[in-house]
């Protein structure tokens, strides 16, 4: 059986391949009643409240609308500056993490109270956290990540933490502490999930 993991990345597929013809849809249809009369014509009818028109800017566009991104499985859709090797920069309408899935991997991450865990060691935590981590990874890294660094940075914050609750000589120390985790996530670059990713915490403070 397909993972929930699996069902929601084919339809974010399918979503980015239908963007190709929601970007080539008419001035004409971002009139609710022509869609409304579009999807009649279909014999489906759009919710009254529930419905809204987003238009899709991208680089070459310089129609402007009050809706410009919409939500969809833990996504926000929106113009994004993106890179070509062929083109360079330029804005397409791409999916990150949004902001409520942000703040519900933040609540989840504070509920650990990784500080308080110091009769353990750093392997210990990893492990007990690693699947979790590993699983917002693969879902939320599969679409522009580096929309996720800032809360995963804030768990390498947790863990220097974890440090100066470890160790009596770091108390109140929190640039040692840093250097202390920077050198331990050198010697073991593949022990946490999110260092794999790339988020591995420098020596220098952060």
């Amino acid at each position: 059986m397909r993972s929930m993991n699996g069902c929601a990345e084919t339809i974010l597929k399918y979503l980015l391949k239908g963007m190709r013809t929601i970007l080539s849809v008419t001035a004409k249809l971002l009139n609710r009643s022509a869609l409304n009369d579009r999807f009649a014509a279909c014999k489906l009818e759009l919710h009254p409240k529930k419905t809204k028109i987003v238009y899709c800017y991208r680089s070459g566009k310089k129609e402007k609308h009050d809706q410009m991104q919409f939500d969809f499985l833990g996504f926000t859709f929106r113009p994004r500056l993106a890179k070509s090797q062929k083109t360079g920069y330029f804005v397409s309408f791409l999916p990150a993490i949004s902001n409520k899935a942000k703040k519900r991997i933040g609540e989840v991450i504070r509920r650990w109270n990784l500080h308080l865990w110091t009769d353990k060691d750093l392997a210990f935590i990893a492990k007990a956290i690693n699947p979790k981590l590993q699983g917002w990874l693969n879902y939320y890294g599969r679409f522009y990540k580096t929309a996720m660094y800032p809360i995963l940075k804030r768990l390498n914050q947790r863990l220097a933490h974890w440090f100066i609750q470890k160790f009596k000589k770091l108390r109140f120390h929190k640039r040692r502490a840093w250097h202390r985790l920077g050198t331990f996530a050198s010697q073991n670059p593949n022990l946490f999930a999110h260092w794999r990713f790339g988020l591995r915490p420098r020596k220098s403070f952060q």
